[in-house]
């Protein structure tokens, strides 16, 4: 069975709460409840999620070489973080990055990542259905 790791940065704990516009009204969890219920017995979910750029590095090493795929969704640390960035090219899991808006439609400093370069893929746009194709993508 597979193990794919979805790691989730700063403000995403939040959503359902916040900028509902944007983001939706589903909180992650009961999200992450109903991917867990539509890939179970295919694909071992763990999720993990912080405010803290060193606690993201840390997620990443810890399972970035013993996981078939990590998707992640840095939030504001996509645009600024070398760290994050530095450690994706390190590990041996391939990483897809996510975004649930589409950061190109949004303000300017959201349009550039530091982690596209050393990522597998992005996929931005599609609300939390972003989360779902990434891990159909790692599946196949």
């Amino acid at each position: 069975m597979k193990k794919v790791l979805i790691l989730n940065g700063p403000n995403l704990n939040l959503l359902g709460k916040r900028e509902k516009d944007i983001y939706g009204d589903m909180s992650f969890e009961e999200f992450f409840r109903d991917i867990k219920e539509l890939y179970a017995g295919e694909v071992e979910l763990r999720y993990v999620q912080s405010n803290v750029e060193g606690e993201l590095v840390n997620a990443l090493q810890e399972y970035g070489f013993s996981y078939h795929g990590i998707i992640l969704n840095a939030g504001g640390y996509t645009h600024t973080s070398v760290a994050i960035r530095d450690a994706i090219a390190a590990i041996s899991t391939p990483v897809i990055e996510v975004h649930i808006s589409n950061i190109y439609a949004r303000e300017e400093f959201r349009q550039h990542s530091l982690l596209s370069a050393v990522s597998k893929g992005v996929i931005a746009g599609f609300g939390l259905e972003s989360y779902v194709l990434a891990l159909d993508s790692l599946m196949s």
